[in-house]
């Protein structure tokens, strides 16, 4: 039998306790030591969890505990890069976050210090994990779909800005698009096949701000938040995506935006089928002549259920029994480029050819 992985959390604010609750479901996996910059947080997580190796210095961590196996990033966006190169060079596996980094390069970066520590670097796409999109792989592979060439993705909040952080470009680098768009718009490529982006056109607005001065409750409020945070993000961000078999991806995200309820729906439009996510999944085709639609009868709702743990016991599995990686730094990167190209089409008005690096 394998020894148990001793973990170590980088950044201990409301993502890692999906991340630890899920290690301490995982009988292969130890929750070794954390490390956050704020000294409350950290003590704080370390009574609640039992977690005894605090650090408020990763670099500290990782030079005094040379006995971790593998460490999961849930630190703002803006320290991603540095807190997951600096693992790998002290010869660990991480499972970091998502958004990979703040940009391609900085992504780039991180592949290149993975492959140079010859370590596993994973990205958090949880959405890859659910039993949705594990089904609709298996008729995507099974060829009932045909060709996907047209996919439409919204992800909208109606007051839905977390606060904190989330609205401060130096640390989060985006809004909407970069916290909730990447989600969809690496789901609906992974389930088209993972194609390469050649273009996009996008745009972003600065309309509603994040709505702080109304009363109602924000549901998404994020740990750290004070309401008194600047916020320089978008609230909106609509794009469409060109790959290079043809087909498009249509994506909008919002923090605020005037509609009657948050709404999260993926479509995908085939040559055969089509499928629609909201939340549960229907599968529309033609049969014996006739229009058709198909509800399973299997649990298929677009939910976070249950997808930080399948996350985390393949992350467990992949360094344990060497198995490939769903969510691999190379998508990572490729989904970056993405994000990249929407912002400096949002900022030039123009489209964006995409020069995607080879992996």
């Amino acid at each position: 039998m394998n020894k148990k992985l001793k973990i170590a959390i980088i950044g201990t604010g409301s993502i890692a306790e999906n991340h630890i609750h899920a290690y301490q479901k995982n009988p292969q996996a130890e929750l070794y030591a954390f490390c956050d910059i704020s000294e409350k947080r950290l003590q704080k997580m370390g009574e609640k969890y039992g977690v005894t190796r605090l650090y408020t210095d990763k670099d500290a961590m990782l030079a005094e505990l040379p006995e971790i196996d593998a460490v999961s990033v849930c630190t703002w966006n803006s320290a991603h890069a540095p807190c997951t190169i600096a693992a790998l060079k002290a010869g660990k596996h991480v499972l970091c976050e998502k958004p990979m980094a703040t940009s391609a390069p900085e992504a780039r970066e991180m592949l290149a210090a993975a492959r140079e520590a010859g370590k596993l670097l994973m990205v958090g796409f949880v959405r890859r994990y659910g039993n949705d999109c594990h089904i609709l792989k298996e008729f995507v592979n099974q060829g009932y779909f045909g060709n996907i060439y047209y996919s439409k993705a919204t992800y909208l909040r109606r007051n839905g800005s977390p606060g904190g952080w989330f609205g401060m470009k130096e640390f989060s680098a985006g809004g909407p698009l970069i916290d909730l768009g990447v989600h969809v718009i690496d789901l609906t490529r992974y389930i088209m096949g993972n194609p390469r982006p050649v273009s996009v056109y996008g745009a972003t607005f600065h309309k509603l701000g994040d709505r702080r001065e109304l009363k109602d409750r924000k549901a998404y409020t994020a740990a750290s938040a004070t309401g008194k945070e600047p916020f320089d993000v978008e609230d909106l961000a609509t794009a469409m995506i060109r790959y290079d078999n043809g087909s498009l991806v249509s994506v909008e995200a919002s923090f605020s935006l005037n509609l009657k309820q948050d709404e999260g729906t993926i479509q995908f439009f085939g040559t055969k089928a089509g499928a629609r996510l909201n939340p549960e999944l229907e599968l529309y085709t033609e049969t014996n002549g006739y229009m058709a639609d198909v509800n399973l009868c299997v649990p298929t709702a677009l939910s976070f259920d249950g997808l930080f743990e399948n996350e985390i016991n393949h992350y467990v599995d992949c360094i344990q029994h060497n198995i490939p990686c769903v969510s691999p730094a190379e998508d990572g990167v490729t989904l970056m480029e993405i994000l990249d190209a929407i912002y400096e089409s949002a900022r030039t008005g123009h489209e964006v050819v995409i020069n995607s690096y080879t992996p």
